[in-house]
């Protein structure tokens, strides 16, 4: 992935005189440099903008830099905003408004005019963010000690978000074939997709792929069977689906490195040519940050590739996943989460296993091989995008994963069990109410709040299913959200 950086951007006036301008540069080069110790990418001093033009130049140039993922700005002095007019009004990039000080104690013995004129943050941010509220600009507001740990974590997550927009404005998807007959929530507008959220999502033939998978060598698929042999337990005689497997898998890569794609999508009804659904090979694609959508569901498989990018190290714990089934024992509501081969094991709770079981649908001639494997325990969130007609709304809902309360020997596919904030009953009545898919991403590392920025950033709806979501209330709110987001 690429090597991401965030610019910061600081607010001050001539009329302090240079000395107190050199020391709000001197200032603000020593806070990015400490941050970026702690942050998960690196803050660049840029500037101390003391005029329109220098703040335009610096954001023109920030809007040009592929490389740079967003704008932090801060006001050491009081800046005044209308200079900050015509270069946010053409911020391309995500912004943030860290409103914070220099120091952390008013000094008792050293608070004169002088100081106050140096450190009036207080003063600065405020008339900063008049500016930003003037011009309906989406932003994130963090305020507090910028040495707080706290006001760190959340620069840091806001990053992360920021991330997710610059891969998401790159995206590209590879659809071997089109989406499963009949099916309404997979399908969606990709035009207004690619102008909103920057996805080139089209279409190669199953054929393609099944003659670059009739140009894989034996040496390389030698080289791939050891790496799942040292990555996964071998559980089945069957080393020719594995192998089969493993054929498909670097096709796919190969198809997807070059055309410059992230993620892809398949369904079982078109495998003109293959023997096997692709199971372990999506599977250990996701787990190298591919993203991936089972029955040619396109926006779930760019979801996946983007929440893997914004997770820990750029390929965090998230996961194409689907609701299956039910446990509604009272007391003992969960949700049972699969697919018919394609999870990804980055949420294995122990080492997985290859295995290979009849599928029973679709046009598999042979038994296709999988990783079998219980998902761990921890906090969660799933997510899904749906296209609403005329707008895209993210539905988010919490979640608290579980080791599954049976051992299910029979189920041959990856699994997690889940339950569902509010409660199970309620959260699914809350999740359809709001018209989200039996597609989603799971995620154990990036938070619902992540999600939040990186819809405020990208201009799309949010929808947050949490706790203390009741029915009733989630019908109040998609109600004014249909009205407001028809004015927009």
């Amino acid at each position: 992935m690429k090597q991401y950086s965030f610019w910061f951007v600081v607010g001050s006036q001539f009329l302090y005189g240079p000395e107190v301008l050199e020391t709000v540069a001197r200032r603000a080069e020593e806070m990015a440099g400490e941050l970026s110790k702690v942050l998960p990418f690196p803050l660049l001093y840029k500037v101390t903008a003391k005029t329109n033009q220098e703040i335009a130049d610096v954001v023109k140039q920030a809007n040009y830099d592929s490389s740079c993922a967003g704008i932090v700005a801060w006001c050491h002095t009081f800046s005044p905003s209308k200079m900050w007019i015509n270069g946010l009004a053409s911020l391309q990039k995500p912004y943030c408004h860290l409103a914070t000080q220099y120091h952390v104690e008013i000094p008792n013995e050293e608070i004169d005019m002088d100081f106050m004129n140096l450190n009036q943050a207080a003063h600065g941010d405020r008339e900063h963010g008049f500016i930003a509220a003037r011009l309906r600009m989406p932003r994130k507001v963090i305020a507090g000690h910028w040495k707080n740990e706290t006001v760190r974590r959340r620069l840091g997550d806001w990053m992360k978000a920021a991330v997710g927009v610059a891969v998401s404005r790159e995206m590209k998807v590879m659809r071997f074939g089109d989406n499963m007959r009949e099916v309404a929530v997979t399908e969606g507008d990709k035009v207004e997709v690619q102008a909103k959220l920057g996805w080139q999502v089209n279409t190669w033939a199953v054929g393609d792929l099944v003659r670059e998978m009739n140009k894989v060598s034996d040496g390389e698929i030698d080289a791939l069977m050891e790496v799942y042999q040292a990555s996964y337990d071998i559980a089945t005689d069957n080393l020719d689906a594995i192998r089969y497997q493993a054929r498909e898998e670097i096709a796919i890569q190969k198809m997807m490195d070059r055309e410059g794609c992230r993620a892809f999508s398949n369904t079982f009804q078109d495998l003109y040519g293959m023997d096997q659904l692709p199971g372990l090979a999506s599977q250990h694609l996701m787990a190298q940050g591919y993203g991936y959508g089972g029955e040619g569901d396109w926006k779930v498989s760019a979801m996946t590739a983007i929440l893997k990018a914004m997770g820990e190290n750029g390929n965090g714990c998230s996961l194409f996943m689907e609701d299956y089934t039910y446990h509604l024992v009272e007391g003992r509501e969960y949700s049972l989460g699969a697919h018919m081969l394609e999870v990804c094991p980055c949420c294995a709770a122990g080492k997985p296993r290859i295995e290979t079981h009849p599928l029973g649908i679709g046009m598999n001639e042979k038994d296709p091989a999988r990783l079998v494997f219980e998902g761990k325990e921890g906090d969660a969130i799933v997510v899904s995008l749906i296209d609403m007609g005329g707008r895209l709304r993210l539905i988010c809902q919490d979640v608290h994963c579980v080791k599954p309360i049976l051992p299910m020997p029979n189920l041959p596919v990856a699994r997690v069990m889940w339950q569902a904030e509010p409660s199970l009953t309620t959260g699914v009545e809350c999740w359809i109410t709001a018209g989200g898919a039996h597609h989603t991403v799971m995620s154990y590392d990036v938070t619902a709040e992540q999600m939040k920025d990186w819809c405020a950033m990208l201009e799309i709806e949010f929808v947050h299913i949490t706790k203390d979501t009741t029915v009733d209330s989630l019908e109040h709110d998609l109600f004014l959200s249909d009205l407001a987001w028809k004015l927009k």
